[in-house]
Formats: structure tokens, C-alpha cells, sequence
């Protein structure tokens, strides 16, 4: 008896296209979890030395920021990757510059931040 093979979607057709934009994504991810973890670490190497109030609220802001950045790129990165997956399907892609100007300008502001804190600590 013949055994029937299952009919190829329309996700099967773009295969190597589709892993590289699920890669893609997980690199957001890995990126976010990063940002949050240096803002984790920050604020409790803070915490566990001398400071003053000026530096503990900036340690507090950008901690808070940081959160916020990281929410930011799980949030937009998911969207990202739904819709890519639909373009792909479509053959519509095309790549999403707004989507990473925006991104880098928020790693740069805590980038930014991150330098400020450590340099008025010297």
C-alpha cells in the first residue's frame, strides 16, 4: 500500500527564509534578556557601594530605562517577525528600516546613559 505524502504548504516553499528570520528573532530576544541582565547587574553593584543621591537616581533611571528598551524590543521584535513571516509568504518582504533606527537609538541612549554613570564616577 502506497503511503501518502502530505501536501507542501506555502511556509515550506520559503524554508530557509523562514529559519533565518525565527534566527533573527531569537537574536532580539537574546538582546533584550542582555540589557535587562547589565541593568540588573548595575543597579546591584550600585547598591553595594558608597554613593550619592545624584548617582542612585541615575542608576535608577537607567535601570528603569533599560526595562523599558528591553519590553520595547521583545514587543517590536515580535511584531516584526509576524509580519515578516506573512511577507515572505506573500514575496513581499521588505526590510523594516523605521523598525531598527528606532531600536538603535533606544541601545544608544542607555549606551549613552551606561557611559555618563561610569565616567562621573571616576
Amino acid at each position: 500500500m502506497k503511503e501518502e505524502r502530505p501536501k507542501p504548504t506555502e511556509d515550506s516553499k520559503y524554508i530557509q527564509q523562514h529559519l533565518a528570520n525565527e534566527r533573527t528573532f531569537l537574536a532580539w530576544i537574546r538582546t533584550s534578556i542582555a540589557i535587562i541582565g547589565i541593568a540588573f547587574l548595575m543597579i546591584n553593584l550600585h547598591e553595594k557601594s558608597t554613593s550619592n543621591a545624584l548617582s542612585t537616581a541615575i542608576v535608577q533611571l537607567i535601570g528603569a530605562l533599560a526595562v523599558v528598551i528591553s519590553l520595547c524590543t521583545i514587543v517590536f521584535s515580535t511584531i516584526s517577525y509576524v509580519m515578516k513571516t506573512k511577507q515572505i509568504n506573500e514575496q513581499t518582504f521588505r526590510p523594516s528600516r523605521s523598525l531598527i533606527w528606532f531600536l538603535a537609538s533606544l541601545l544608544l541612549l542607555i549606551t549613552g546613559l551606561f557611559g555618563y554613570y561610569f565616567f562621573t564616577l571616576l
